[in-house]
């Protein structure tokens, strides 16, 4: 039988399209589900206040009544205002390994975005930056990250020959720790903070950061605004992430620096790994899975690193150090080993610089494509 694409138009649809990974993948060691629920909302467009500024479509692509791939396009207004661009771009892209499969699914996207009047197209990419993003086209054989995109190397092959070239590439590292602070880390930390007058915030418990948590969301959009693809949150996605991701934090993960007005000037958000409890709960949090996830919150010797920002106006003073020198104490004090950066510009050499002083291994490496329709 031929392929057939199909609208996603209903619940039970996008259920299909969101689980379809699960089915994929359903034998890979290296792959880790999201939530579920999680991407419900993140691709219902009554739920998802990025909606107020991005249209989408997602399709599914069936033979024999089985699913055999999806993708959905989005075009991000914001974005293309803000970059003078006519831009669509993909994401949620799956498919099996046959080229006829991902070439229905990536011309019913094109055709989508040229009937909406764009002339170019890139991806994968999601509705803002705090999706998943970027193919990932080295270390396949390397444990993903809870939040980040995995896929087949045999992605890599399908999208070059439909005709896209890269946009941009991110790096990740595997950053291992010893049972001291290199001293030049503590060196530079201690000075820095003595001469811009900083200080650590003290807290003992998630909710006592609440006050900060708005702040931190407006410095993201102030350090990350000139970043490849980032278009600034609005206040109604502000809300959404605080509540989805503040009941996970842990304090002494998430150091905060002041300036002497109580105002943020840099933090940083890390995470004990959730990946092999992701791996577990098989994307579900009930009504079993909440415990992998809460036994990988109390003792685990691996931890992924999110997000990182300082303030424009602090930036290459040093403020960097502070914040390796407060999660290093933490990470020595909770016997942590190993260090997942996550994704980073391949030409952000200021923030890889920070690796210089551990031993550390790029291990993974993704990439956005475009193409000019």
């Amino acid at each position: 039988m031929k392929i057939i694409l199909k609208e996603v138009k209903t619940k039970a649809d996008l259920k299909r399209f969101v689980k379809f990974p699960f089915t994929l993948y359903k034998k890979n060691k290296f792959w880790v589900p999201p939530l579920i629920i999680d991407e419900l909302k993140t691709l219902s467009k009554d739920k998802n206040p990025a909606s107020d500024f991005c249209e989408s479509k997602y399709w599914l692509a069936y033979k024999d009544d089985k699913i055999i791939g999806r993708i959905a396009g989005i075009i991000n207004h914001k974005y293309n205002e803000k970059w003078g661009q006519k831009f669509a771009r993909f994401g949620w892209i799956d498919f099996i390994d046959d080229i006829e499969v991902s070439k229905n699914l990536m011309d019913e996207f094109v055709n989508w975005a040229k009937a909406k009047g764009m002339n170019n197209v890139h991806g994968p990419l999601g509705f803002t930056d705090l999706d998943g993003e970027g193919l990932l086209i080295e270390g396949f054989d390397e444990l993903s990250t809870f939040g980040s995109i995995y896929n087949y190397p045999y992605y890599k092959e399908h999208i070059e020959k439909l005709g896209f070239e890269k946009d941009v590439d991110w790096v990740e590292f595997s950053v291992s720790l010893t049972s001291t602070i290199p001293e030049k880390v503590s060196r530079i930390a201690n000075t820095v903070a003595e001469r811009n007058n900083l200080c650590l915030l003290k807290v003992k418990k998630a909710k006592e950061m609440l006050p900060f948590a708005r702040d931190i969301f407006y410095l993201i959009n102030d350090a990350y605004k000139d970043l490849y693809g980032f278009v600034e949150l609005t206040d109604r996605q502000i809300d959404m992430y605080i509540k989805q991701y503040f009941g996970f934090i842990k304090p002494d993960y998430v150091p905060i620096i002041l300036d002497s007005n109580n105002k943020i000037a840099a933090f940083g958000i890390t995470m004990p790994s959730l990946s092999l409890a992701m791996q577990k709960c098989n994307g579900r949090l009930f009504p079993f899975g909440f415990i992998h996830l809460l036994k990988a919150l109390k003792n685990n010797p691996n931890v992924d690193l999110y997000l990182t920002a300082v303030r424009p106006d602090l930036q290459n003073k040093g403020v960097n150090a502070m914040l390796m020198n407060e999660t290093n104490n933490v990470f020595i004090r909770n016997k942590i080993q190993k260090v997942e950066t996550n994704r980073e510009l391949e030409g952000n050499s200021k923030i890889q610089a920070q690796w210089r002083f551990y031993e550390n291994r790029l291990h993974k490496r993704r990439r956005c494509y475009k193409k000019s329709i």
